[in-house]
C-alpha cells in the first residue's frame, strides 16, 4: 500500500460500482495513504503536494474489478493450464480482487481433514504475503468432506481462513449434510459458495435446485453452470426461492446467465447479482473474462453498462464484505481507467459496451499504486491516462 498523495483528474465518466447511484458528477479523486480521502470536483478539492498525479484524459474511472471465483494454486501458476503468470493476465484486464472457490486443482489434493484443513490454511497465508502484480487474492477455501464436524470449522475461522470451497466438489452433495456444514461456517464467521449445475471435475457431480435450496449458502456458484446449467425453470427457482447472492460466471452457459440476470431484476433484486469466471478450468484462463461477461450482459441483456459494471464490482465487495469495489472515501484505491476501444461502433464508452465491444484499459490502480499501464490484453484504447507526475 502506497503512503504517498495520488491525485487522479481530468476523469471523464465516474462510475461508482453502487446500484444507488452508479455515475457519480465528479471529475476528480484524492487518494492518501492507499485509500480514498475525497471525490469531486478538482477546483473543489485539496490536491496539493501529490507525489503522483494521473490525468486521465476525460477517459472512464471504474473501481477495480472483483473476479468472485477462481481456483487458484500457488503462486502466480495454475496446474490446470500449466500457464505462469495468469493472475498478472487479468490484472491487464482490470481485476484488482479475487475471490478463490477452493483451491481444488493442486495436484495432490489432499481430502482427509487434517490434509484439507491444512492445505487452506497454507492457501491462506500464501496469498495474505503474495500479489502478483499487486492483486489481492482471498484464497484458502476449503473444499468440505463428510467427515467434518464442527470443531474443524472452528479450527479454520480461528487460523484466518474465510471461505468454503464449492460445496459439491468434494463428498458433501446431499442438501441436509451441506446445511449443517453451512451453518457451521456461518456461525464462525465463514462464508459458503455451493457448486451449481453438472459436474465439472473428477468427484463433482450434478448439483440440482433442491440441493441449493436445502444447503442455503451464501452464495449459489455459478447459477449458470460450470459449465452445464440446470435447466431453466430450477435457476428461475432458485432465484425465486432464497435471497442469496446469484453468481454469474464466464465458464458457464450465456443463455442460462442471461436468463438468471433477467430474473433477478424482474424480482427487483439486481444487487445479488455478482460475476465470477470460474477459471483457470478446463476452458483455459480468461484475463479479460470479466470484462467479457460485461460487455455480453450488456449487449444482449439489454442493460446498462453503468448498472453492470456494478455487478462486477460494488455488489460482489458488499457480499464478500471487501474494504474495495466501491467509489466511497476511505475504501481501498483500487481503480480501473478505461476508453473505448479503437475503432468501436459506440459513440463513446457506454454505447461501445452496450454495442458488445471490450473497452480499452490505459491503467489500473491498487491501493493508490499504478500497478499496469496500457494493457497488453485490451484492444487499444482511444484515449490513455497519462501520469503527469511521480
Amino acid at each position: 500500500m502506497s503512503t504517498e498523495k495520488l491525485v487522479v483528474h481530468n476523469i471523464g465518466l465516474l462510475l461508482s460500482g453502487a446500484l444507488e447511484q452508479p455515475i457519480l458528477d465528479a471529475d476528480t479523486i484524492v487518494v492518501e495513504d492507499g485509500r480514498i480521502n475525497a471525490i469531486g470536483r478538482k477546483d473543489n478539492l485539496d490536491i496539493d503536494n501529490a507525489q503522483v498525479v494521473v490525468d486521465a484524459a476525460g477517459t472512464t474511472l471504474a473501481p477495480g474489478l472483483i473476479d468472485s471465483h477462481v481456483h487458484p494454486v500457488m503462486g502466480d501458476w495454475t496446474p490446470r493450464q500449466n500457464q505462469f503468470n495468469w493472475i498478472d493476465s487479468y490484472l491487464n484486464g482490470g481485476v484488482t480482487t479475487m475471490i478463490s472457490a477452493g483451491e481444488v486443482h493442486t495436484p495432490g489434493r489432499p481430502k482427509d481433514i487434517v490434509g484439507l484443513k491444512a492445505l487452506a490454511i497454507t492457501a491462506q497465508r500464501t496469498f495474505s504475503n503474495l500479489r502478483p502484480g499487486g492483486v489481492k487474492l482471498h484464497a484458502g477455501a476449503p473444499v468440505i468432506e463428510k467427515e467434518m464436524v464442527e470443531e474443524d470449522f472452528k479450527d479454520l475461522a480461528e487460523a484466518g481462513v474465510k471461505l468454503l470451497g464449492e460445496v459439491g466438489l468434494g463428498g458433501v452433495k446431499q442438501g441436509d449434510e451441506a446445511r449443517q456444514m453451512v451453518a457451521w461456517a456461518r456461525k464462525y464467521g465463514i462464508q459458503s459458495t455451493i457448486h451449481t449445475g453438472g459436474p465439472s471435475i473428477p468427484g463433482s457431480g450434478l448439483i440440482d435446485a433442491d440441493v441449493v435450496l436445502e444447503a442455503d449458502a451464501d452464495v449459489i456458484g455459478h447459477i449458470n453452470g460450470g459449465h452445464t446449467a440446470l435447466p431453466l425453470d430450477q435457476i428461475r427457482c432458485l432465484c425465486e426461492g432464497c435471497s442469496r447472492s446469484v453468481e454469474l460466471v464466464h465458464n458457464g452457459n450465456e443463455l442460462a446467465a442471461l436468463f438468471a440476470m433477467r430474473t433477478s431484476i424482474e424480482l427487483n433484486q439486481p444487487e445479488r447479482i455478482i460475476l465470477g469466471t470460474d477459471s483457470p478450468a478446463g476452458s483455459g484462463v480468461q484475463p479479460l473474462g470479466i470484462l467479457r461477461m460485461i460487455s455480453m450482459l450488456c449487449s444482449l441483456g439489454e442493460i446498462d453498462p453503468e448498472i453492470v459494471f456494478c455487478f462486477a464490482t460494488g455488489n460482489t465487495a458488499r457480499q464478500r464484505e471487501l474494504d474495495c469495489g466501491l467509489i466511497e472515501k476511505g475504501r481501498a484505491a483500487d481503480f480501473v481507467i478505461m476508453d473505448r476501444a479503437q475503432h468501436s461502433a459506440g459513440s463513446n464508452f457506454l454505447d461501445s459496451i452496450t454495442k458488445g465491444d471490450l473497452p480499452g484499459i490505459s491503467m489500473v490502480i491498487i491501493d493508490g499504486v499504478i500497478r499496469c499501464r496500457r494493457s497488453r490484453n485490451t484492444p487499444p484504447a482511444e484515449r490513455l491516462a497519462l501520469v503527469e507526475s511521480e
